[in-house]
């Protein structure tokens, strides 16, 4: 599959000798990745270390001891589940009365190995979307869900195929039997009735995005082919994506339509048969969503509306029916401050939860539903205060059942479980997966190239993690996490995996609030987008060289690790600032700025980093694109560079060619590329052990060792 793309005229731009290697799955391509990963095992994966770290990760990734996370459908409870016995997974269900036991009776649903193994393909499971069924004679009464549309991702990539499976024979329904079937495709779907769904797919021409998703949205009805279902609602070949969704809450049926015009902003409506589609008059960069009677509307930026003025980052809420008639009253929810940021709203019947930040730090705050009061704001029973804390689930049509996970760096998951006026209990609690003895967490602040200050958390024995600067210890090999993008706030979690392979070797984690993310509110993220991203790369930037001003690590022992958007901080890590660092794993990484938007999903993140082939706009994207900017003179640290063949949202063209053109200047580099994986690298626990030890026993080996490591051999190969 040769995914390349024509440079347009109006865009010269230098020859690519390596962009031979964007062909994905091309027989001299993949011949070269085996090669390196070749090399790449053979250093750091063929020791008694690195295997006892991979086992050890297997076994917690496989252990029965997990929580097996729940969601509520009906009168059961869900999980998809993976174990040594379940490589690919099972999807299953229970009763609240038997999830408490300590030995659940879970039925099996979908047993997704022996689906694999009979159909010779390498499923993977990519979710589902199960049909609401009501009892018209009593809308009080819990659904029954008798059918599910199932997603089946080949080596975990982002397209998926759907089949229809049905919930009492436990069998998929064929389409030559009316089951409603999809091939391969980053689709959309949402029930309607039981013979009727809202369709986005690949049918031909025309009908996706330039970033790959559905352009159109159709009404497919059963027995009929997707392809002569009409089109009920449609974008352009520019727009992201467009979606059309069912609203079947009883009382409340309604038909939205979504069109994506950019990653942050879209436009909202109303469809009825036969009419033009009603604009929802809401700012296009807000977050919206509607529940029974009411308008939700999260801010991204100030809204001046109905007399008032709001600031960005606040949660407002209308009555829709008054809203939709020319009404502009709002209710303020949430309003933020300077250290004080909404993270996520929810709602009970009867209660609305926010999940707020204050830095960085979570709370979970309860307001009435019908009459929402934030100075009444209080907090639910049993819910610690000391830990971060997220709701996963809650009943919203029937009862104020809510389901909370509560965890922290060094305290493993407990999933907590009650109603919201009573308050909440442990339901199920994970053990420790390392030894967390001696350990501590401290929070601290560095302070970036524009006098910003940035919010980090260390992970040490007791007296590293409170090193103040000027402090004498002993500065340990340090691994510094980042990601900085897309609005994403990195919170404090357990890792059985990190604390496992690096905490316990003794080594101090790091992870770092950049801007580009979430913590502080979306101004955190707005200011470091397009011509601000230089922001993501100081902050940083100043927390690797606050930790060095601590005594808690030195460049040379000092490693660092992100993917994806994360991956593309890497590069600049190593372009720009490589003496603060003494190594880098750089993971599913964007890193050729310059052709990103021609590669699969990556025209969908313009309105993150900006449009290559605007002049104005290349400007400040090539000062940082890491492909663009490497130095055959500089002195890198050594790089681990992985990513996957079956990644169809991060083009592994931007690993590869990296790794290409590092090798051919002479920089030390090694290079990883699971065939399987899709975006997130791993397809089963097996890989995602092997991915994480590789990771750590690279990082442990280098800044234990010589700065410079001992490269891999250098390749120059460019022929195409």
């Amino acid at each position: 599959m040769d995914t390349t793309a024509s440079t347009p005229a109006h865009a010269p731009e230098p020859a690519d000798p390596h962009l031979w290697l964007e062909d994905v799955d091309g027989e001299k391509q993949l011949a070269w990745v085996r090669e390196r990963n070749a090399v790449t095992a053979a250093r750091f994966t063929e020791t008694e270390r690195f295997a006892a770290t991979r086992d050890r990760l297997r076994g917690i990734l496989d252990t029965d001891s997990r929580i097996a996370f729940p969601r509520r459908r009906g009168e059961y409870l869900y999980n998809f589940w993976r174990d040594a016995q379940h490589v690919r997974g099972i999807w299953r269900r229970t009763t609240l009365e038997s999830y408490r036991s300590d030995a659940p009776e879970w039925d099996v649903i979908i047993d997704l190995d022996a689906l694999a193994d009979a159909e010779g393909e390498n499923w993977m499971w990519a979710g589902t979307s199960v049909l609401r069924v009501w009892d018209p004679q009593d809308p009080d009464a819990r659904p029954d869900h008798p059918r599910a549309l199932v997603s089946l991702s080949r080596g975990g990539a982002d397209a998926v195929v759907v089949r229809e499976f049905d919930m009492a024979t436990r069998e998929f329904i064929a389409p030559e039997q009316g089951g409603f079937t999809l091939a391969e495709a980053k689709s959309e779907l949402s029930w309607i009735d039981a013979d009727t769904v809202y369709v986005g797919t690949d049918v031909g021409e025309e009908s996706l995005t330039d970033s790959g998703y559905p352009r159109t949205a159709r009404l497919w009805r059963r027995g009929t082919a997707v392809e002569d279902a009409p089109v009920v609602f449609e974008g352009t070949r520019q727009d992201v994506a467009v979606s059309v969704f069912y609203d079947d809450t009883p009382g409340y049926e309604r038909h939205l339509a979504e069109r994506a015009l950019d990653f942050y902003t879209t436009e909202r409506y109303l469809l009825a048969p036969g009419a033009e589609p009603e604009p929802l008059d809401v700012p296009g960069d807000s977050e919206v969503s509607l529940h029974r009677g009411w308008l939700f509307v999260f801010l991204r930026s100030g809204w001046a509306v109905g007399g008032a003025e709001y600031s960005p980052g606040t949660l407002l809420r209308a009555d829709l029916a008054a809203y939709r008639r020319g009404g502009r009253a709002m209710t303020v929810l949430f309003q933020p401050e300077a250290h004080r940021s909404l993270e996520n709203f929810t709602v009970t019947r009867h209660h609305l939860l926010l999940t707020v930040l204050e830095d960085v730090r979570t709370r979970l705050v309860v307001l009435d539903l019908e009459r929402p009061d934030p100075a009444a704001a209080r907090a639910i029973d049993g819910v610690p205060a000391d830990a971060t804390v997220s709701v996963i689930g809650t009943d919203a049509d029937f009862t104020d059942e809510v389901f909370v996970v509560s965890t922290g760096f060094l305290q493993p998951a407990t999933l907590l479980h009650g109603q919201v006026d009573t308050g909440v209990a442990p339901l199920k609690s994970a053990p420790g997966f390392f030894d967390a003895a001696g350990l501590a967490v401290d929070q601290h602040f560095a302070v970036s190239d524009d006098g910003t200050r940035i919010p980090y958390f260390v992970v040490a024995p007791r007296a590293g993690a409170r090193a103040e600067p000027g402090a004498e210890r002993t500065p340990a090999p340090t691994l510094l996490y980042g990601y900085g993008g897309f609005e994403n706030a990195l919170t404090p979690g357990y890792s059985g995996l990190t604390g496992a392979g690096w905490l316990e070797r003794g080594g101090v984690y790091v992870v770092a609030n950049i801007r580009g993310g979430g913590e502080y509110g979306p101004q955190w993220h707005t200011q470091a987008v397009k011509a601000g991203r230089h922001r993501v790369y100081e902050d940083f930037a100043a927390v690797a060289r606050d930790l060095v001003a601590r005594g808690i690590t030195t460049p040379s022992l000092l490693g660092a690790q992100g993917g994806s958007n994360g991956g593309l901080l890497m590069g600049v890590m190593l372009t720009a600032y490589p003496e603060l660092f003494g190594a880098l794993v750089c993971q599913v990484p964007l890193l050729d700025m310059r052709r990103y938007h021609r590669l699969l999903a990556g025209a969908s993140w313009m309105a993150e980093y900006g449009d290559p082939d605007d002049p104005a706009e290349w400007d400040y994207i090539s000062r940082y694109s890491p492909y663009q900017n490497t130095d055959p003179a500089a002195d890198y640290p050594p790089v681990l560079l992985t990513t996957s063949t079956r990644d169809d949202r991060v083009h592994p063209g931007h690993a590869r060619k990296m790794a290409a053109t590092l090798a051919e200047q002479g920089h030390p580099v090694w290079y990883y590329e699971n065939i399987e994986g899709g975006h997130g690298g791993a397809a089963d626990n097996a890989q995602h052990a092997f991915k994480a030890a590789l990771a750590y026993e690279f990082l442990w080996t280098t800044l234990r060792g010589d700065r410079r490591g001992d490269a891999a051999p250098a390749d120059g190969e460019s022929a195409g």
